[in-house]
């Protein structure tokens, strides 16, 4: 199960840079990792009103590092916009490429969880696989009696109609639903 955490960083004066990198930071080893997903930049009060602020993110891609603006913020007209960006590998470099700011940057770090707690899962899913064979084995020994219990009963029930019947050269006798022998027709002459 990922823990997830409020993350935020501001980006003041010309030039100004932030790096994510929990893994850099001596971060414990967790399974999953960690994950930034960022949800809004927005001006502080304290900007430049008319100066136009470009945010620029440097991350990787599945095969090299990319530099991409991600907001354009300015003072008076759009002072903040919403974002949906994830990012699953660190590091990821936050910069203000154009404009002196402040810019906060909002979102969630997701951490996975550590290395050691999936190893205690990986070990109860094999004692629940374990207790599950076993049941399964038990459950068979209980159908292999319910088997011999069912074939007892039938062969006890044959027997009864056997003993129903009577002598086998002798025609059993057919009754309808009220309990009447049924009648032939007679041919009227």
């Amino acid at each position: 199960m990922a823990d997830e955490y409020f993350y935020a960083l501001t980006l003041k004066g010309a030039k100004a840079t932030e790096v994510w990198d929990p893994e850099a930071k001596g971060a414990e080893d967790y399974q999953g990792g960690h994950k930034l997903i960022i949800k809004q930049a927005l001006l502080g009060p304290e900007a430049v009103d008319g100066e136009t602020n470009v945010i620029q993110v440097e991350a990787m891609t599945w095969k090299e590092s990319i530099k991409v603006p991600v907001a354009v913020l300015k003072s008076g007209s759009s002072s903040q916009v919403l974002l949906d960006l994830s990012f699953p590998d660190p590091p990821v470099t936050f910069s203000l490429v154009q404009g002196t700011g402040p810019v906060h940057i909002i979102g969630h770090h997701l951490i996975g969880s550590p290395i050691e707690e999936f190893d205690e899962m990986d070990e109860m899913d094999d004692d629940m696989l374990e207790d599950e064979e076993e049941g399964e084995e038990g459950a068979e020994g209980n159908d292999v009696k319910r088997k011999r219990k069912l074939s007892s009963i039938e062969e006890n029930e044959e027997e009864d109609e056997d003993d129903d019947e009577g002598p086998k050269n002798k025609k059993a006798k057919t009754t309808n639903a009220k309990g009447k022998s049924p009648v032939k027709n007679a041919k009227k002459k």
